[in-house]
């Protein structure tokens, strides 16, 4: 009872949700029947977020994630998008779990063997550049070539890089952006969590956390939270 406790009084306050305007869902023209439940208003043509409903999802998300964390999971974060690359990389480095942000690379998860080869490819090239004996034989303008492949691939492939084994858990900042990822979890039923919209299915996660995934404010909330309970 006292966990529960302290676990509840990490959850965001309920002005500070407001403030980073996580409660602001899509225009009705895009609505998605199924995120009904989570609706506490319209205003404007625009569906408002029930934040108490939001605030207990993300319990509940916290919960699940703590427990996979405390049983060795791994959880891979996803940051599809421009507003939410930095801070999803950032809570998967500081919980030591890796991340994908901005592309997903299709096969990611359903093709693992080809994307882990793919890494290896980075690595031994990060070796070989980083090796002045191995670099003597490549002209200065194959080694300018070489570092601009290790850059490209480093950007695809550099927070996987440690990902040895498929992910337990995939969370993805926005429901929306993330569809191929979500795809891929679930045809080899791996669990999902995630931030939903109003634009989008709360169905197609195990565990979905409805909140404006187009506010910065908004996704930072959740992951600051996410990163104070798993620390």
């Amino acid at each position: 009872m006292k966990e529960k406790q302290t676990q509840l009084n990490i959850l965001p306050e309920y002005e500070d949700m407001l403030e980073a305007g996580m409660h602001y869902g899509r225009k009705k023209t895009v609505f998605n029947p199924n995120m009904r439940p989570y609706i506490y208003t319209s205003r404007e043509n625009i569906y408002i977020i029930d934040l108490v409903k939001t605030n207990s999802a993300l319990f509940d998300a916290i919960e699940f994630l703590k427990k996979s964390l405390e049983e060795g999971g791994v959880v891979l974060f996803v940051g599809p998008t421009k507003q939410s690359a930095d801070l999803v990389k950032e809570t998967a480095e500081h919980l030591k779990m890796p991340y994908v942000v901005e592309r997903w690379i299709g096969g990611t998860l359903t093709n693992f063997k080809t994307i882990r080869d793919r890494v290896k490819q980075m690595l031994d090239l990060g070796d070989s550049l980083s090796s002045p004996e191995k670099m003597k034989k490549h002209t200065k303008k194959e080694k300018i070539k070489m570092e601009r492949e290790l850059r490209l691939m480093k950007d695809k492939f550099g927070g996987i890089q440690n990902m040895t084994k498929m992910p337990d858990v995939i969370f993805v900042s926005s429901l929306k952006e993330s569809q191929l990822p979500i795809r891929e979890a679930k045809r080899l039923g791996i669990k999902t969590v995630g931030i939903v919209n109003t634009d989008s299915d709360p169905k197609m996660l195990d565990y979905p956390i409805p909140a404006n995934d187009n506010s910065r404010g908004s996704v930072k909330l959740v992951l600051d939270t996410i990163k104070k309970s798993l620390k």
